[in-house]
Protein backbone atom coordinates (compact mmCIF):
# COMPACT_ATOMS: atom_id res chain seq x y z
CA UNK A 1 0.00 0.00 0.00
CA UNK A 2 1.00 3.94 -0.29
CA UNK A 3 2.14 5.63 2.26
CA UNK A 4 0.71 8.66 1.27
CA UNK A 5 0.29 11.04 -2.00
CA UNK A 6 3.11 13.10 -2.88
CA UNK A 7 3.42 16.16 -5.08
CA UNK A 8 4.63 14.18 -8.21
CA UNK A 9 1.65 11.95 -7.47
CA UNK A 10 -0.56 14.71 -7.52
CA UNK A 11 0.20 15.69 -10.51
CA UNK A 12 -0.24 12.79 -12.27
CA UNK A 13 -3.99 12.03 -13.78
CA UNK A 14 -3.12 8.72 -13.69
CA UNK A 15 -2.58 7.75 -10.27
CA UNK A 16 -4.70 10.59 -9.27
CA UNK A 17 -7.53 8.90 -10.64
CA UNK A 18 -6.56 5.49 -9.21
CA UNK A 19 -6.05 7.28 -5.66
CA UNK A 20 -10.07 8.59 -6.03
CA UNK A 21 -10.89 4.95 -6.89
CA UNK A 22 -9.22 3.27 -4.28
CA UNK A 23 -10.97 5.61 -1.93
CA UNK A 24 -14.48 4.51 -3.35
CA UNK A 25 -13.61 1.32 -2.71
CA UNK A 26 -12.51 1.82 1.14
CA UNK A 27 -15.69 3.27 1.98
CA UNK A 28 -17.83 0.41 -0.07
CA UNK A 29 -16.01 -1.61 1.87
CA UNK A 30 -16.30 0.15 5.14
CA UNK A 31 -20.23 -0.14 4.81
CA UNK A 32 -20.21 -4.06 4.80
CA UNK A 33 -18.06 -4.11 7.81
CA UNK A 34 -20.90 -4.88 9.97
CA UNK A 35 -23.26 -7.45 8.44
CA UNK A 36 -19.92 -8.88 6.61
CA UNK A 37 -17.93 -9.60 9.97
CA UNK A 38 -21.38 -10.69 11.72
CA UNK A 39 -21.49 -13.72 8.97
CA UNK A 40 -17.67 -14.18 9.08
CA UNK A 41 -17.94 -15.28 12.70
CA UNK A 42 -20.82 -17.36 11.90
CA UNK A 43 -19.25 -19.39 9.58
CA UNK A 44 -15.93 -19.57 12.46
CA UNK A 45 -17.78 -20.78 14.65
CA UNK A 46 -19.74 -23.27 12.69
CA UNK A 47 -16.74 -24.95 10.92
CA UNK A 48 -15.20 -25.79 14.52
CA UNK A 49 -18.39 -27.24 15.52
CA UNK A 50 -18.91 -29.03 12.43
CA UNK A 51 -15.16 -30.29 12.06
CA UNK A 52 -15.54 -31.42 16.19
CA UNK A 53 -18.75 -33.40 15.02
CA UNK A 54 -16.89 -35.05 12.13
CA UNK A 55 -13.85 -35.93 14.17
CA UNK A 56 -16.45 -37.93 16.34
CA UNK A 57 -17.81 -39.52 13.34
CA UNK A 58 -14.59 -40.33 12.35
CA UNK A 59 -13.65 -42.08 15.40
CA UNK A 60 -16.73 -44.20 15.65
CA UNK A 61 -16.14 -45.50 12.03
CA UNK A 62 -13.22 -47.61 13.26
CA UNK A 63 -13.37 -47.62 17.39
CA UNK A 64 -17.38 -48.10 17.69
CA UNK A 65 -17.39 -47.64 21.34
CA UNK A 66 -15.83 -44.16 21.18
CA UNK A 67 -18.32 -41.77 23.08
CA UNK A 68 -20.26 -44.70 22.70
CA UNK A 69 -23.06 -44.29 25.96
CA UNK A 70 -23.59 -40.64 25.14
CA UNK A 71 -26.99 -40.83 23.09
CA UNK A 72 -26.76 -37.44 21.66
CA UNK A 73 -23.28 -38.50 20.27
CA UNK A 74 -24.32 -41.67 18.40
CA UNK A 75 -23.19 -41.81 14.70
CA UNK A 76 -26.23 -41.43 12.97
CA UNK A 77 -26.91 -38.37 14.77
CA UNK A 78 -23.64 -36.65 15.20
CA UNK A 79 -22.56 -37.92 11.47
CA UNK A 80 -25.69 -35.64 10.04
CA UNK A 81 -24.96 -32.79 12.78
CA UNK A 82 -22.09 -32.86 11.16
CA UNK A 83 -22.79 -32.83 7.23
CA UNK A 84 -25.64 -30.42 8.25
CA UNK A 85 -23.09 -27.78 10.14
CA UNK A 86 -20.74 -27.36 7.53
CA UNK A 87 -23.35 -27.19 4.52
CA UNK A 88 -26.16 -24.71 6.82
CA UNK A 89 -23.63 -23.39 9.03
CA UNK A 90 -20.31 -22.91 7.44
CA UNK A 91 -20.52 -22.81 3.98
CA UNK A 92 -23.72 -20.91 3.70
CA UNK A 93 -22.44 -17.84 6.08
CA UNK A 94 -19.38 -18.16 4.43
CA UNK A 95 -21.31 -17.94 0.79
CA UNK A 96 -23.27 -14.95 2.61
CA UNK A 97 -20.16 -13.12 3.40
CA UNK A 98 -18.52 -13.08 -0.34
CA UNK A 99 -22.03 -12.58 -1.63
CA UNK A 100 -22.13 -8.86 0.61
CA UNK A 101 -18.74 -7.88 0.07
CA UNK A 102 -18.46 -8.94 -3.61
CA UNK A 103 -21.75 -7.83 -4.79
CA UNK A 104 -20.92 -4.15 -3.19
CA UNK A 105 -18.05 -4.31 -4.69
CA UNK A 106 -18.68 -4.79 -8.25
CA UNK A 107 -22.08 -2.82 -7.87
CA UNK A 108 -19.61 -0.10 -7.04
CA UNK A 109 -22.57 0.88 -4.24
CA UNK A 110 -22.03 1.90 -0.84
CA UNK A 111 -24.29 -1.47 0.81
CA UNK A 112 -28.17 -0.84 1.26
CA UNK A 113 -30.07 -1.89 3.99
CA UNK A 114 -27.60 -3.77 6.16
CA UNK A 115 -30.32 -4.01 9.26
CA UNK A 116 -32.14 -6.40 6.72
CA UNK A 117 -28.85 -8.50 6.14
CA UNK A 118 -28.33 -8.60 10.07
CA UNK A 119 -32.09 -9.86 9.96
CA UNK A 120 -31.43 -12.25 7.41
CA UNK A 121 -28.44 -13.71 9.61
CA UNK A 122 -29.67 -13.43 13.09
CA UNK A 123 -33.04 -15.84 11.19
CA UNK A 124 -30.69 -18.23 9.20
CA UNK A 125 -28.43 -19.28 12.34
CA UNK A 126 -30.90 -19.63 15.10
CA UNK A 127 -32.91 -21.80 12.34
CA UNK A 128 -29.82 -23.87 12.00
CA UNK A 129 -29.15 -23.79 15.46
CA UNK A 130 -32.39 -25.02 16.02
CA UNK A 131 -31.85 -27.54 13.27
CA UNK A 132 -28.89 -29.08 14.85
CA UNK A 133 -30.16 -29.40 18.29
CA UNK A 134 -33.25 -31.31 16.75
CA UNK A 135 -30.90 -33.61 15.04
CA UNK A 136 -29.17 -34.69 18.06
CA UNK A 137 -32.08 -35.17 19.80
CA UNK A 138 -33.31 -37.27 17.50
CA UNK A 139 -35.48 -35.36 15.14
CA UNK A 140 -33.86 -36.04 11.83
CA UNK A 141 -35.74 -36.27 8.34
CA UNK A 142 -33.18 -39.03 7.72
CA UNK A 143 -33.22 -37.40 4.32
CA UNK A 144 -30.03 -36.85 3.05
CA UNK A 145 -28.90 -33.14 2.89
CA UNK A 146 -32.34 -32.59 4.46
CA UNK A 147 -32.11 -33.44 7.67
CA UNK A 148 -32.83 -30.74 9.56
CA UNK A 149 -36.22 -30.67 11.19
CA UNK A 150 -39.65 -29.16 9.28
CA UNK A 151 -40.05 -26.66 12.54
CA UNK A 152 -36.75 -24.91 11.75
CA UNK A 153 -37.12 -24.74 7.77
CA UNK A 154 -38.99 -21.77 7.86
CA UNK A 155 -36.53 -19.28 9.47
CA UNK A 156 -34.11 -20.95 6.58
CA UNK A 157 -36.59 -19.85 4.42
CA UNK A 158 -37.25 -16.19 5.67
CA UNK A 159 -33.78 -15.51 5.61
CA UNK A 160 -33.03 -16.26 2.55
CA UNK A 161 -35.58 -14.09 1.23
CA UNK A 162 -34.24 -11.79 2.67
CA UNK A 163 -30.87 -11.99 1.57
CA UNK A 164 -32.48 -12.23 -2.18
CA UNK A 165 -34.47 -9.24 -1.71
CA UNK A 166 -30.97 -7.24 -0.71
CA UNK A 167 -29.05 -9.18 -3.82
CA UNK A 168 -31.60 -7.60 -6.07
CA UNK A 169 -31.68 -3.93 -4.66
CA UNK A 170 -28.19 -3.96 -4.76
CA UNK A 171 -28.03 -5.07 -8.49
CA UNK A 172 -30.49 -2.82 -9.46
CA UNK A 173 -29.11 0.15 -8.17
CA UNK A 174 -25.44 -0.67 -8.77
CA UNK A 175 -23.53 1.95 -10.37
CA UNK A 176 -21.35 -0.01 -12.20
CA UNK A 177 -21.62 0.54 -16.36
CA UNK A 178 -20.47 -3.62 -16.62
CA UNK A 179 -21.84 -6.91 -15.37
CA UNK A 180 -19.12 -8.75 -14.26
CA UNK A 181 -19.40 -13.02 -14.50
CA UNK A 182 -18.94 -12.89 -10.95
CA UNK A 183 -22.21 -11.18 -10.54
CA UNK A 184 -23.71 -13.84 -13.42
CA UNK A 185 -23.06 -16.40 -10.91
CA UNK A 186 -24.12 -14.87 -7.63
CA UNK A 187 -27.41 -13.74 -9.22
CA UNK A 188 -27.59 -16.92 -10.46
CA UNK A 189 -26.69 -18.74 -7.10
CA UNK A 190 -29.09 -16.92 -5.56
CA UNK A 191 -32.07 -17.71 -7.63
CA UNK A 192 -31.13 -21.33 -7.93
CA UNK A 193 -31.00 -22.22 -4.25
CA UNK A 194 -34.41 -21.31 -3.26
CA UNK A 195 -35.69 -23.21 -6.28
CA UNK A 196 -34.39 -26.87 -5.72
CA UNK A 197 -34.41 -26.02 -1.55
CA UNK A 198 -38.30 -25.13 -1.64
CA UNK A 199 -38.63 -28.25 -4.42
CA UNK A 200 -37.05 -30.31 -2.14
CA UNK A 201 -38.66 -29.55 1.10
CA UNK A 202 -42.49 -29.79 -1.00
CA UNK A 203 -41.40 -33.35 -2.76
CA UNK A 204 -39.70 -35.00 -0.06
CA UNK A 205 -40.98 -33.65 3.59
CA UNK A 206 -44.38 -31.22 3.36
CA UNK A 207 -46.03 -33.30 0.78
CA UNK A 208 -44.04 -36.35 -0.20
CA UNK A 209 -44.09 -37.82 -3.86
CA UNK A 210 -44.33 -41.72 -3.77
CA UNK A 211 -41.75 -44.71 -4.12
CA UNK A 212 -39.02 -44.05 -6.26
CA UNK A 213 -39.67 -40.30 -7.07
CA UNK A 214 -38.44 -39.39 -3.49
CA UNK A 215 -35.39 -40.75 -4.53
CA UNK A 216 -34.87 -38.84 -7.03
CA UNK A 217 -35.48 -35.24 -5.69
CA UNK A 218 -33.37 -36.19 -2.88
CA UNK A 219 -30.58 -36.93 -5.25
CA UNK A 220 -31.57 -34.07 -7.42
CA UNK A 221 -31.51 -31.86 -4.59
CA UNK A 222 -28.12 -33.28 -2.35
CA UNK A 223 -26.37 -32.68 -6.40
CA UNK A 224 -27.70 -29.56 -6.81
CA UNK A 225 -26.88 -27.53 -3.67
CA UNK A 226 -23.66 -28.05 -4.27
CA UNK A 227 -23.12 -27.38 -7.90
CA UNK A 228 -25.57 -24.51 -8.02
CA UNK A 229 -24.98 -22.90 -5.12
CA UNK A 230 -22.21 -23.72 -3.41
CA UNK A 231 -20.10 -24.32 -6.90
CA UNK A 232 -21.30 -20.64 -8.48
CA UNK A 233 -20.40 -18.81 -5.29
CA UNK A 234 -16.70 -20.58 -5.32
CA UNK A 235 -16.64 -19.57 -8.74
CA UNK A 236 -17.46 -16.29 -8.79
CA UNK A 237 -14.66 -15.41 -5.90
CA UNK A 238 -11.87 -17.37 -8.58
CA UNK A 239 -12.96 -15.00 -10.95
CA UNK A 240 -12.89 -11.87 -8.85
CA UNK A 241 -10.12 -12.47 -6.39
CA UNK A 242 -7.71 -14.38 -9.21
CA UNK A 243 -7.15 -11.66 -11.88
CA UNK A 244 -7.40 -9.02 -8.41
CA UNK A 245 -4.15 -10.40 -6.74
CA UNK A 246 -2.67 -11.08 -9.94
CA UNK A 247 -3.45 -7.24 -11.54
CA UNK A 248 -4.27 -8.54 -15.11
CA UNK A 249 -7.46 -9.32 -16.37
CA UNK A 250 -9.33 -12.74 -16.56
CA UNK A 251 -7.97 -14.52 -19.92
CA UNK A 252 -10.99 -15.00 -22.02
CA UNK A 253 -14.46 -12.77 -21.09
CA UNK A 254 -15.87 -15.92 -23.45
CA UNK A 255 -14.76 -18.40 -22.17
CA UNK A 256 -16.13 -17.53 -18.46
CA UNK A 257 -19.56 -16.83 -20.47
CA UNK A 258 -19.27 -19.94 -22.00
CA UNK A 259 -18.52 -21.67 -18.77
CA UNK A 260 -21.48 -20.13 -17.15
CA UNK A 261 -24.22 -21.17 -19.28
CA UNK A 262 -23.11 -24.78 -20.04
CA UNK A 263 -22.74 -24.99 -15.86
CA UNK A 264 -26.48 -23.52 -15.90
CA UNK A 265 -27.46 -26.22 -18.71
CA UNK A 266 -26.31 -29.55 -17.63
CA UNK A 267 -25.63 -29.58 -14.21
CA UNK A 268 -29.15 -29.33 -13.35
CA UNK A 269 -29.76 -33.31 -14.77
CA UNK A 270 -26.32 -34.70 -13.72
CA UNK A 271 -27.43 -35.62 -10.06
CA UNK A 272 -29.49 -38.26 -11.33
CA UNK A 273 -26.26 -40.56 -12.25
CA UNK A 274 -26.20 -41.48 -8.02
CA UNK A 275 -28.95 -43.72 -9.00
CA UNK A 276 -27.48 -45.63 -11.70
CA UNK A 277 -28.64 -49.49 -11.26
CA UNK A 278 -31.45 -48.01 -9.04
CA UNK A 279 -35.47 -48.80 -9.63
CA UNK A 280 -35.46 -45.65 -11.42
CA UNK A 281 -36.35 -45.45 -15.49
CA UNK A 282 -33.27 -46.66 -17.46
CA UNK A 283 -33.80 -43.32 -19.54
CA UNK A 284 -33.45 -41.33 -16.59
CA UNK A 285 -30.37 -43.15 -15.30
CA UNK A 286 -29.13 -42.41 -18.83
CA UNK A 287 -29.86 -38.45 -19.11
CA UNK A 288 -27.90 -38.03 -15.80
CA UNK A 289 -25.01 -39.94 -17.14
CA UNK A 290 -25.61 -37.97 -20.73
CA UNK A 291 -25.74 -34.38 -18.48
CA UNK A 292 -22.36 -35.99 -16.40
CA UNK A 293 -20.28 -36.10 -19.29
CA UNK A 294 -21.64 -32.54 -20.63
CA UNK A 295 -19.95 -31.26 -18.03
CA UNK A 296 -16.39 -31.78 -18.90
CA UNK A 297 -17.59 -28.51 -21.30
CA UNK A 298 -18.12 -25.75 -18.31
CA UNK A 299 -15.03 -27.63 -16.16
CA UNK A 300 -12.65 -27.97 -18.86
CA UNK A 301 -13.44 -24.30 -20.10
CA UNK A 302 -13.31 -22.92 -17.05
CA UNK A 303 -9.72 -24.79 -16.09
CA UNK A 304 -8.60 -23.27 -19.37
CA UNK A 305 -9.37 -20.05 -18.67
CA UNK A 306 -8.08 -20.08 -14.77
CA UNK A 307 -4.95 -21.65 -16.33
CA UNK A 308 -4.36 -19.38 -18.75
CA UNK A 309 -4.52 -16.48 -16.35
CA UNK A 310 -2.47 -18.02 -14.35
CA UNK A 311 0.42 -18.12 -16.92
CA UNK A 312 3.34 -16.18 -16.28
CA UNK A 313 2.58 -15.11 -12.42
CA UNK A 314 3.29 -18.63 -10.99
CA UNK A 315 6.11 -17.22 -8.70
CA UNK A 316 3.07 -15.28 -6.75
CA UNK A 317 1.74 -18.45 -4.99
CA UNK A 318 5.21 -18.00 -3.25
CA UNK A 319 4.03 -14.84 -1.67
CA UNK A 320 -0.16 -14.03 -1.88
CA UNK A 321 -2.07 -16.11 1.10
CA UNK A 322 -4.80 -15.56 -1.14
CA UNK A 323 -3.36 -16.36 -4.27
CA UNK A 324 -2.01 -20.18 -2.66
CA UNK A 325 -5.74 -20.96 -1.29
CA UNK A 326 -7.55 -19.45 -4.79
CA UNK A 327 -5.56 -21.37 -6.84
CA UNK A 328 -5.76 -24.56 -4.63
CA UNK A 329 -9.10 -24.49 -4.78
CA UNK A 330 -9.46 -23.47 -8.51
CA UNK A 331 -7.42 -26.62 -9.04
CA UNK A 332 -9.48 -29.01 -7.00
CA UNK A 333 -12.66 -27.70 -9.13
CA UNK A 334 -10.83 -28.87 -11.91
CA UNK A 335 -10.18 -32.74 -10.22
CA UNK A 336 -13.40 -33.10 -8.96
CA UNK A 337 -15.64 -32.48 -11.61
CA UNK A 338 -13.77 -34.71 -13.93
CA UNK A 339 -13.69 -37.48 -11.64
CA UNK A 340 -17.79 -36.29 -11.02
CA UNK A 341 -18.45 -36.93 -14.78
CA UNK A 342 -16.09 -40.66 -14.81
CA UNK A 343 -17.94 -41.67 -11.67
CA UNK A 344 -21.21 -41.45 -13.59
CA UNK A 345 -20.51 -44.46 -16.11
CA UNK A 346 -22.17 -47.74 -15.01
CA UNK A 347 -19.50 -49.55 -14.98
CA UNK A 348 -17.67 -46.97 -12.23
CA UNK A 349 -20.65 -47.07 -10.59
CA UNK A 350 -21.12 -50.33 -9.99
CA UNK A 351 -18.29 -50.76 -8.21
CA UNK A 352 -17.93 -47.72 -6.22
CA UNK A 353 -21.60 -47.07 -5.18
CA UNK A 354 -22.64 -47.55 -1.33
CA UNK A 355 -18.72 -47.34 -0.49
CA UNK A 356 -16.16 -44.55 0.98
CA UNK A 357 -15.32 -43.36 -2.76
CA UNK A 358 -18.46 -41.18 -2.93
CA UNK A 359 -17.86 -40.09 0.44
CA UNK A 360 -14.20 -38.62 -0.69
CA UNK A 361 -16.23 -37.19 -3.88
CA UNK A 362 -18.27 -35.19 -1.53
CA UNK A 363 -15.21 -33.96 0.66
CA UNK A 364 -13.52 -33.39 -2.79
CA UNK A 365 -16.15 -31.10 -3.53
CA UNK A 366 -17.38 -29.33 -0.53
CA UNK A 367 -13.30 -29.07 1.05
CA UNK A 368 -10.89 -29.19 -1.36
CA UNK A 369 -12.53 -26.89 -3.92
CA UNK A 370 -15.58 -24.69 -2.31
CA UNK A 371 -13.72 -24.12 1.33
CA UNK A 372 -9.87 -24.06 0.14
CA UNK A 373 -11.50 -20.42 -1.86
CA UNK A 374 -13.58 -19.21 1.22
CA UNK A 375 -10.94 -19.22 2.81
CA UNK A 376 -8.42 -17.45 0.17
CA UNK A 377 -11.47 -14.75 -0.05
CA UNK A 378 -11.80 -14.40 3.75
CA UNK A 379 -7.88 -13.91 3.56
CA UNK A 380 -8.20 -11.12 0.94
CA UNK A 381 -11.53 -9.48 2.55
CA UNK A 382 -10.85 -9.07 6.34
CA UNK A 383 -7.78 -6.65 5.79
CA UNK A 384 -10.24 -4.49 3.89
CA UNK A 385 -13.23 -4.37 6.33
CA UNK A 386 -10.36 -3.73 9.44
CA UNK A 387 -8.10 -1.78 7.90
CA UNK A 388 -5.20 -3.65 9.11
CA UNK A 389 -3.27 -6.55 8.13
CA UNK A 390 -3.27 -10.39 9.40
CA UNK A 391 -1.49 -10.70 12.53
CA UNK A 392 0.62 -14.05 11.84
CA UNK A 393 1.75 -14.76 8.24
CA UNK A 394 2.99 -18.53 10.24
CA UNK A 395 -0.75 -19.24 11.24
CA UNK A 396 -1.62 -18.41 7.60
CA UNK A 397 0.74 -20.88 6.82
CA UNK A 398 -0.40 -23.52 9.25
CA UNK A 399 -3.83 -23.32 7.97
CA UNK A 400 -2.96 -23.93 4.60
CA UNK A 401 -0.50 -26.33 4.77
CA UNK A 402 -2.52 -28.45 7.59
CA UNK A 403 -5.87 -27.91 5.45
CA UNK A 404 -4.15 -28.66 1.84
CA UNK A 405 -2.44 -31.92 3.02
CA UNK A 406 -5.17 -32.74 4.89
CA UNK A 407 -7.59 -32.93 2.77
CA UNK A 408 -5.55 -34.38 0.09
CA UNK A 409 -5.01 -37.53 2.38
CA UNK A 410 -8.38 -37.78 3.24
CA UNK A 411 -9.98 -37.89 -0.35
CA UNK A 412 -6.77 -39.68 -1.84
CA UNK A 413 -7.75 -42.28 1.25
CA UNK A 414 -11.34 -42.79 0.58
CA UNK A 415 -10.93 -43.08 -3.04
CA UNK A 416 -8.69 -45.84 -2.76
CA UNK A 417 -10.05 -47.40 -0.28
CA UNK A 418 -13.14 -46.94 -1.74
CA UNK A 419 -12.81 -48.92 -4.56
CA UNK A 420 -11.02 -51.64 -2.34
CA UNK A 421 -13.85 -51.47 -0.65
CA UNK A 422 -16.40 -51.60 -3.77
CA UNK A 423 -13.96 -54.52 -5.29
CA UNK A 424 -14.12 -56.65 -2.29
CA UNK A 425 -18.27 -56.27 -1.82
CA UNK A 426 -18.90 -57.23 -5.50
CA UNK A 427 -16.26 -60.39 -6.07
CA UNK A 428 -18.33 -62.98 -7.42
CA UNK A 429 -20.01 -60.88 -10.44
CA UNK A 430 -16.21 -59.31 -10.76
CA UNK A 431 -14.77 -62.81 -11.35
CA UNK A 432 -17.16 -63.44 -13.29
CA UNK A 433 -17.19 -60.32 -15.33
CA UNK A 434 -13.75 -60.85 -15.61
CA UNK A 435 -13.83 -64.65 -16.57
CA UNK A 436 -12.15 -65.87 -13.76
CA UNK A 437 -13.02 -68.79 -11.32
CA UNK A 438 -16.78 -69.07 -11.69
CA UNK A 439 -17.49 -70.38 -8.26
CA UNK A 440 -15.47 -67.66 -6.25
CA UNK A 441 -16.90 -67.11 -2.93
CA UNK A 442 -18.35 -63.25 -1.55
CA UNK A 443 -16.22 -61.95 0.84
CA UNK A 444 -17.79 -62.18 3.97
CA UNK A 445 -18.73 -58.25 5.13
CA UNK A 446 -17.00 -58.33 8.34
CA UNK A 447 -13.47 -58.65 6.39
CA UNK A 448 -14.60 -56.23 4.53
CA UNK A 449 -14.35 -53.77 7.37
CA UNK A 450 -11.60 -55.26 8.61
CA UNK A 451 -9.83 -54.36 5.57
CA UNK A 452 -11.07 -50.93 5.65
CA UNK A 453 -10.49 -50.33 8.99
CA UNK A 454 -6.52 -48.91 8.13
CA UNK A 455 -8.50 -47.02 5.46
CA UNK A 456 -10.69 -44.94 7.73
CA UNK A 457 -8.08 -44.45 10.74
CA UNK A 458 -5.99 -42.94 8.31
CA UNK A 459 -8.94 -40.56 7.53
CA UNK A 460 -9.32 -39.69 11.71
CA UNK A 461 -5.74 -39.04 11.42
CA UNK A 462 -6.19 -36.30 8.63
CA UNK A 463 -9.16 -34.90 9.89
CA UNK A 464 -6.89 -33.92 12.76
CA UNK A 465 -4.65 -32.54 10.80
CA UNK A 466 -7.51 -30.35 9.16
CA UNK A 467 -8.67 -29.41 13.07
CA UNK A 468 -5.24 -28.33 13.03
CA UNK A 469 -5.57 -25.58 10.28
CA UNK A 470 -8.99 -24.48 11.29
CA UNK A 471 -7.43 -23.75 14.87
CA UNK A 472 -5.06 -21.98 13.30
CA UNK A 473 -7.28 -20.33 10.97
CA UNK A 474 -9.60 -19.05 14.02
CA UNK A 475 -6.56 -17.86 16.28
CA UNK A 476 -5.51 -15.93 13.64
CA UNK A 477 -8.97 -14.09 12.80
CA UNK A 478 -9.86 -13.33 16.89
CA UNK A 479 -6.36 -12.16 16.92
CA UNK A 480 -6.72 -9.92 14.16
CA UNK A 481 -10.39 -9.16 15.40
CA UNK A 482 -8.87 -7.58 18.88
CA UNK A 483 -5.36 -6.36 18.34
CA UNK A 484 -5.50 -2.41 18.10
CA UNK A 485 -5.49 -0.79 14.57
CA UNK A 486 -1.46 0.57 13.74
CA UNK A 487 -1.71 4.67 12.75
CA UNK A 488 0.90 3.44 10.39
CA UNK A 489 -0.07 2.11 7.12
CA UNK A 490 1.44 -1.56 6.59
CA UNK A 491 2.55 -3.69 3.82
CA UNK A 492 -0.16 -6.88 3.69
CA UNK A 493 0.75 -10.17 5.22
CA UNK A 494 2.74 -11.98 2.97
CA UNK A 495 4.51 -15.52 3.59
CA UNK A 496 7.57 -13.86 2.61
CA UNK A 497 8.50 -10.84 0.96
CA UNK A 498 9.13 -10.64 -3.08
CA UNK A 499 11.41 -9.10 -4.63
CA UNK A 500 9.41 -6.59 -6.35
CA UNK A 501 6.77 -5.39 -3.90
CA UNK A 502 4.20 -5.05 -6.91
CA UNK A 503 3.45 -8.49 -5.82
CA UNK A 504 0.90 -8.22 -3.42
CA UNK A 505 -2.78 -8.85 -2.43
CA UNK A 506 -3.85 -4.91 -2.46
Amino acid sequence: MASGTNLSESLNPATSSEAVKRAELSEIDASTKIPALFFLCSALGWILIGTIFALIASFKMHTPGFLGDAEWLTFGRVRTAHLNAVIYGWASNASFLVIIWLMARLSRSLLRHPILLLTAGVFWNVGVTIGIYGILTGDSTSIEWLEIPPYATPLLFVAYALMGVWAVIMFRFGKSPHIYVSQWYILAALFWFPWIYSVAQIMTIWAPARGTVQALVNWWFAHNVLGLWFTPIGLASVYYFLPKVLGKPIHSYYLSVLGFWSLAIFYNWAGVHHLVGGPVPAWVQTAGIAASIMMLIPVVVTGINHHMTMIGSFNALRYSPTLRFIVFGAVNYTLVSVIGSFMSLRGWAEITHFTQHTIAHAHHGLYAFFTMVMFGAIYYILPRLLLKEWPSAALISVHFWATAVGSLIMVLVLTVGGFHQGLLLNTPKLANTLGLQPGTDPVPFLEVVRVMNKYLVSRSLSGILIFVGHLAFAVNVVWMLLKPRSAEVTAPTLFRNPPEMEVVTR
